[in-house]
């Protein structure tokens, strides 16, 4: 099949209340999500994580070379691009460009041969994956302590089994939050840190130090991404596991932070480090160094389906009769389109997410919604 077009979104919407995290004040939410139309009118769709308008600049770039191009040559298109701006884009905004369109001929391929993605990828080797509760942001008003408790006694109402916290404000007050919500919620459930890079080695090692007591399972992004031997000296004093990725691109930029075992958890993200078939190559070679995966998850609806899709093949690591499950960010931070993009919403259930079994992506996609919040 030859593709016969490829059309942006550029979506965008304000926050009835913004909130932050340790780097910035969050206004709006955004997508920039991609349409790849084939000769016979099936259409594939994808999501880059990254500034929408820039990111449909560069995806608008690419579009004369993608069409009259065999849509299911992935692994040809996807070298095509990467090399066509690999003096100037090997990383951000171009690779999460390429990410969309990626993600968006999976889709198409998927539709076109009636297969989830994941069959595609050789598998299933799961049906459905555990989610956990991304959230915990700073407001403008109010006591932090007691708006973050009651966020975290509803999202376990909710049946959240796991709750990540951001961190990043301060290294007693982060201090304080672990350890309130910990009180809270017993030790049945899951607690992980993320610091979005706020501190220096020598802070998140003070800061992880005093949180150990509290059985975090993971500790992400504790210092800058090019920060790789703070990681490293990070690592090394803590008993908590390490991870990050989410700010890293394409096999290249992981391949390093794998090998020389930087992390405990590598997080491509699908719509920013290469899409799922560079996803794929990350997972793989990440399972080769004995490094687990789990994927960063923070955009709408079809994001979290390519997720999911990758989520459905990643080998377990290491294989055994009670392997260690990869599972999946849930983010419950207020987004105005989040699921609108999707006919129907990915839910969780007593804190599982089922891996959609329809064609491509498994989830269809509500145009109405694409034109709603369309600004460009």
């Amino acid at each position: 099949m030859r593709i016969r077009d490829v059309k942006t979104y550029a979506l965008s919407a304000p926050l009835s209340e913004p909130f932050a995290y340790s780097q910035a004040w969050v206004e709006s939410r955004g997508a920039c999500i991609v349409e790849v139309i084939g000769e016979d009118g099936t259409s594939g769709f994808g999501e880059a994580f990254g500034p929408p308008k820039p990111v449909a600049a560069i995806v608008a770039h690419y579009a004369p070379d993608l069409i009259g191009s065999d849509a299911f040559a992935t692994e040809e298109i996807w070298q095509r691009l990467y090399n066509r701006l690999r003096d100037h884009g090997r990383k951000g905004l171009p690779i999460e460009a390429q990410s969309a369109i990626d993600i968006a001929l999976w889709d198409l391929k998927g539709r076109a041969l009636g297969m989830p993605i994941y069959r595609l990828l050789g598998g299933p080797l799961r049906s459905r994956v555990q989610a956990y509760a991304t959230g915990f942001y700073r407001k403008r008003a109010g006591d932090p302590l007691q708006y973050l408790l009651a966020e975290a006694e509803a999202r376990v109402a909710a049946g959240f089994p796991a709750l990540k916290l951001k961190l990043g404000f301060g290294i007693e007050g982060d201090v304080a939050l672990c350890r309130a919500v910990r009180r809270l919620v017993g030790e049945k459930i899951t607690i992980m840190v993320d610091a979005n890079h706020a501190y220096d080695a020598t802070a998140a090692i003070a800061l992880g130090r005093q949180i150990e007591e509290y059985q975090i399972a993971w500790f992400e992004e504790p210092v800058p991404p090019e920060d790789w031997q703070g990681y490293r000296e990070t690592k090394a004093a803590l008993r908590i596991p390490i991870a990050g990725g989410e700010a890293e691109f394409t096999r290249w930029g992981f391949r390093k932070l794998i090998a020389d075992r930087v992390l405990d958890i590598v997080q491509p993200d699908t719509c920013a480090a290469g899409g799922i078939s560079e996803c794929k190559k990350i997972a793989d070679m990440a399972n080769a160094f004995g490094v687990r995966v789990n994927p960063h998850v923070w955009g709408t609806g079809i994001g979290m389906a390519a997720a999911l899709q990758v989520l459905a093949v990643l080998p377990h690591n290491p294989p055994g009769l009670f392997p260690i499950e990869p599972v999946l960010e849930f983010d419950q931070s207020e987004h105005p389109f989040r699921m609108e993009v999707l006919q129907e919403p990915i839910v969780q259930r007593n804190g599982w997410v089922d891996i959609p079994t329809g064609p491509g992506l498994g989830v269809e996609i509500n145009r109405s919604a694409l034109e709603r919040f369309r600004i460009g």
